[in-house]
């Protein structure tokens, strides 16, 4: 596993999408950190990006990936090497070059301001880390579509249809429950469904930490009390830890099943 991770890393850092990956994060931190005097508010933007984007690249990039290089892939199933071994490979390779344009783009502009001695250089670690976490993730739910589905248009049309479903359809729905059930309790209503979409428990995670979820309202003062204690914090990044896992998962129980 570890050869097909080095060689599938080592052909994407080459490669010129994830050149214009690293570039566009690089640009962004750059042009947020010039425009704006209160690097808190540039640290928020970089959230709203990253939320978004991240899990976007992630799932389009794994899709692209997996179905461009199948024919590679077939050739190593021929060869005596577990199905696990080159799946992993190619999942982690493909997750690892993404992190680190992620991580390069948004550090460099971070150091070359000299922000690292600043106060925000523990929330701007945290957002490389909820941004880290989500590009695996939805990387790993790209890998497992693309395997469940030999169509592929069929496959990217569901990544896509995932990924706008957690990002935007989501919040939606959960807004509108919530606008029709007010007279009810919705306590534990509000966190399960926070806790069921890793681009809304990122978020959230995100606005704790940077103490301004009292903009958040009543929704605010109950994911604080929660997940602002130790415990909910821990269970929080447990959580998101778990999504990623899950995926990895189902990605060598659907590898040793598929028919190649």
């Amino acid at each position: 596993m570890i050869k097909i991770l080095k060689y599938s890393f080592f052909d994407l850092i080459r490669s010129r999408w994830s050149l214009i990956y690293f570039l566009f994060y690089l640009l962004l931190a750059f042009v947020l950190l010039f425009l704006n005097n209160d690097i808190s508010k540039a640290i928020i933007t970089m959230m709203n990006v990253i939320i978004i984007l991240g899990p976007l690249i992630g799932i389009i990039f794994g899709i692209m990936y997996y179905y461009n290089s199948l024919e590679f892939t077939e050739l190593l199933l021929a060869q005596p090497i577990k199905r696990s071994s080159i799946f992993l490979g190619q999942f982690f390779g493909l997750a690892l070059s993404l992190s680190l344009s992620l991580v390069l783009g948004l550090g460099i502009p971070f150091v070359v301001y000299g922000l690292f001695q600043s106060g925000e250089i523990w929330n701007f670690i945290s957002i490389l880390w909820i941004g880290f976490i989500l590009t695996f993730i939805f990387t790993g739910i790209a890998f497992y579509i693309a395997l469940a589905n030999q169509n592929r248009i069929k496959g990217f049309g569901m990544a896509i249809l995932f990924w706008l479903f957690m990002a935007v359809i989501y919040d939606g729905i959960f807004l509108l429950l919530l606008v029709w059930f007010k007279e009810y309790p919705l306590d534990t209503f509000a966190l399960l469904s926070s806790v069921l979409n890793p681009i809304d428990l990122s978020r959230v995670m995100i606005l704790l930490k940077l103490d301004i979820s009292a903009l958040m309202g009543y929704t605010g003062a109950v994911f604080k009390n929660f997940f602002g204690s130790g415990v909910g914090m821990s269970a929080s990044i447990s959580i998101l830890f778990l999504w990623a896992v899950v995926p990895i998962l189902a990605i060598v129980r659907k590898a040793k099943r598929k028919d190649f």
